[in-house]
C-alpha cells in the first residue's frame, strides 16, 4: 500500500469524528492536506463548520477547496483539531514540525477541546527522538541562542547536531516569521525536562514537543486503522 494511501485512510477516519457545527483547527502538512480535500467533500455536500488553519500553506488549500475559515481572534476556542504528526509515542506525546509550522499548531491544538492526530505507522516510536526536534527560534540572537540551546541539552545528557534549516540555500522562515533549528537526538528520555529547558531560553520562541495535547492519534498500515489513545 502506497504511503498517500495511508495517509487519505488515516485522514478519512479522522473526518467521521467532525460533526456538524464544529469550530475546527486545521493541520498542516502532507496528512492533514488529504484530510482537507476529503472535509471540502463533506462541506460541498452540506456539512457546516467553520476551521481555523494552522498555516499560511493550509489556508490556501482551503480557499482553493472552499472550506470557510475564521480565526482565533474571531473563534478563541475550538471543538476539535486534527493535524498530522512527524513522530507519536505511546503516551501519545508528539513531534511536530517537520513542515515548520509547530508554533501555529501548538496554538491551535491548545485552543482546541480535543487533538486528534492523524499519521501512518511509520510515526510511531517507542521514544520520541528519531526525527530531529524543530526549535522556532527568533531571527536576533541566533549564535547565543543556538549556544544555549546546546548547552541545555548537553545538560540533560543529549548529543547531536544543531542545524539552521535551509531551503533554497537560505535560511527557512516560518509564517511568523523566525528561523528554524532542527536538533537531532536520536532519542529523548526526559522530553518534559527538555520542554522546560528549551522554554527558559530567551531566544526560543516554540518547540515541537506536544506533551498533553493529543486526545488520541489514528494510526494507518497495511493491516487497516487502529485509535492510539491514553487509558
Amino acid at each position: 500500500m502506497d504511503a498517500r494511501k495511508l495517509k487519505i485512510e488515516a485522514a478519512a477516519e479522522a473526518l467521521t469524528h467532525v460533526r456538524d457545527g464544529m469550530r475546527l483547527g486545521i493541520g498542516s502538512g502532507s496528512t492533514a492536506e488529504e484530510f482537507v480535500r476529503l472535509l471540502a467533500e463533506k462541506v460541498a455536500t452540506g456539512l457546516t463548520i467553520i476551521g481555523v488553519p494552522t498555516s499560511e500553506r493550509t489556508a490556501r488549500l482551503c480557499v482553493e477547496l472552499g472550506v470557510p475559515l475564521t480565526t482565533l481572534d474571531e473563534v478563541p476556542e475550538l471543538d476539535l483539531a486534527i493535524d498530522g504528526t512527524d513522530e507519536v509515542d505511546g503516551a501519545l506525546s508528539l513531534i511536530k514540525g517537520g513542515g515548520g509550522a509547530l508554533l501555529r499548531e501548538k496554538i491551535v491544538a491548545a485552543a482546541s477541546q480535543k487533538m486528534i492526530v492523524i499519521a501512518d505507522e511509520t510515526k510511531v516510536v517507542e521514544t520520541l527522538g528519531r526525527f530531529p526536534l524543530p526549535i522556532e527560534v527568533n531571527r536576533f540572537g541566533l549564535g547565543a541562542t543556538k549556544v544555549a540551546i546546546a548547552k541545555a541539552c548537553a545538560d540533560l545528557g543529549l548529543a547531536g547536531p544543531v542545524i539552521l534549516r535551509q531551503k533554497n540555500g537560505e535560511p527557512f522562515v516560518t509564517d511568523g516569521g523566525h528561523y528554524i533549528l532542527d536538533a537531532s537526538f536520536g532519542r529523548i528520555p526526559d522530553t518534559r525536562a527538555l520542554s522546560s529547558a528549551l522554554h527558559a531560553i530567551p531566544g526560543v520562541v516554540e518547540h515541537g514537543l506536544f506533551l498533553g495535547l493529543a486526545s488520541a492519534a489514528i494510526i494507518a498500515g497495511p493491516g487497516g486503522i487502529r485509535t492510539m489513545t491514553i487509558a
